[in-house]
């Protein structure tokens, strides 16, 4: 990994906001790709700490503050990710959540901005979602992706009711619904009726593209 972004990477693990912000800034300084240095710099950190988390490695405070890293990070980068985002073409509108019950949202966050970045538009709903907010908003901006996130087990059965929510509503399979979170796994995914999972910012955006491309993917 390069050596800068491997610091980046580092600055998320540590937990370390002063850090992670100097490289951000760092970085447009030395006109690094913002998209670039989220995906395999601070990202790649906030990625293998909730693989961590999701392994018992890692604490949820510990996981928390390389959160907080992982926002002061963000802050620095997206205006600029979001203004190359206004001159891309609209790739497809997305509705991004946290299920009910769950209050995280630097992953979901990290997802929208990523998204956003390369084109898509994206509808936040915040956390602690349900499943009647999802489809409602799904159907009032005609949302072609539902992303569903998670991150503790306690509360990925949200993102189940989520999906059958649609269903109910007749909005699947035209309107397709991903999920995400530490512990979410392909068996999961597979079990609950979704059209993909990712365990990173940057694999959402593959799989967005990719469902819009071609209408699915591998679970």
């Amino acid at each position: 990994m390069d050596p800068v972004f491997a610091a980046m990477r580092q600055s998320i693990l540590e937990g370390a906001p002063e850090r992670a912000g100097e490289l951000a800034r760092q970085a447009l300084g030395d006109g690094v790709d913002p998209l670039e240095a989220v995906n395999q710099g601070f990202a790649a950190g906030i990625t293998s700490a909730g693989e961590q988390f999701g392994r018992g490695e890692m604490f949820l405070p510990d996981l928390l503050a390389c959160a907080e890293a992982m926002k002061a990070a963000v802050k620095v980068l997206e205006p600029e990710m979001l203004k190359q985002g206004s001159r891309r073409e609209v790739l497809g509108k997305v509705v991004l959540g946290t299920a009910r019950g769950d209050i995280h949202d630097i992953g979901k966050n990290l997802v929208g901005t990523i998204l956003s970045a390369a084109g898509f538009q994206i509808f936040d709903l915040g956390t602690n979602v349900t499943p009647e907010q999802f489809v409602a908003k799904a159907r009032e901006v005609d949302a072609d992706i539902v992303g569903i996130s998670a991150l503790l087990t306690t509360t990925m059965a949200g993102q189940k009711a989520v999906i059958e929510a649609l269903d109910r509503n007749g909005m699947r399979p035209r309107v397709k619904a991903i999920i995400g979170g530490a512990a979410v796994t392909s068996k999961w995914a597979a079990e609950i009726g979704a059209d993909g999972f990712s365990r990173s910012a940057s694999d959402a955006l593959e799989l967005a593209k990719q469902l819009m491309a071609h209408g699915e993917a591998t679970v």
